[in-house]
């Protein structure tokens, strides 16, 4: 049974979205401040979490640059979950690291699928190659794993799916509605620009020369590629 970590300060919506979730076969763990859900995901280790934005100590962004600077918590699934509608909050949100970004009010079956959405993509589906690489990257489509020059790179799920994508596919120019259905298996309106907050996380953690020509280029009036080796 896999474990969600449900973070909000609205004792109402984690009982609603508690309530969705148990039912779809999932244990939940509850949390209504920032520093109790990092505590709860050091001990607990949940498979992810669910993290609204504004919380009364600590908000969701602080909580998500937590989670991604600490060595055993790199790599936990988030979903943001926010009263907030401003694009450019759900960037930065995506840009620190977040996986996916449900605007309230919302529907709890949503959150749901969403949540099942980027499970799916942790978990890794089957592939006819089980190894990719690219230069002095490997991604191990088994073991869900990255290494650069042999050493890990700690990728999201979301960044992963992504990052494999384009090694399969290097050279060929993807839009960015492409890339979230090809890559992360779903598609919803108005979620084609938060591509790029990925792609962005992605280029800081697999280019090592600033100076370089980037790994992954931007195809203007069309979306990425990955540069032909």
């Amino acid at each position: 049974m896999q474990t969600i970590l449900v973070v909000d300060d609205d004792r109402q919506i984690v009982r609603l979205v508690s309530s969705y979730l148990e039912q779809a076969g999932y244990r939940v763990l509850t949390a209504y401040d920032g520093e109790s859900a990092l505590r709860l995901a050091r001990t607990e280790r949940p498979d992810l979490m669910v993290l609204d934005l504004m919380l009364p100590d600590r908000d969701g962004y602080s909580i998500t640059g937590a989670v991604r600077a600490d060595p055993q918590l790199g790599g936990l699934p988030i979903i943001m979950l926010t009263a907030r509608v401003d694009d450019t909050d759900r960037i930065v949100g995506l840009e620190l690291g977040a996986d996916d970004y449900i605007g309230k009010p919302f529907n709890p079956r949503e959150v749901v699928a969403r949540v099942r959405a980027v499970l799916r993509r942790g978990a890794g589906a089957p592939q006819a190659a089980q190894r990719l690489s690219y230069g002095a990257i490997m991604l191990d489509l088994d073991a869900h794993r990255a290494t650069l020059d042999g050493a890990t790179l700690d990728l999201t799920p979301s960044e992963f799916d992504l990052l494999s994508l384009l090694m399969r596919n290097p050279g060929h120019a993807f839009t960015r509605l492409e890339l979230i259905e090809q890559g992360l298996g779903y598609a919803y309106a108005g979620m084609e620009r938060t591509v790029d907050s990925h792609i962005k996380n992605l280029r800081k953690k697999i280019e090592q020369d600033p100076q370089a020509a980037p790994l992954i280029e931007t195809v203007y009036g069309v979306g990425y590629r990955l540069r032909q080796e």
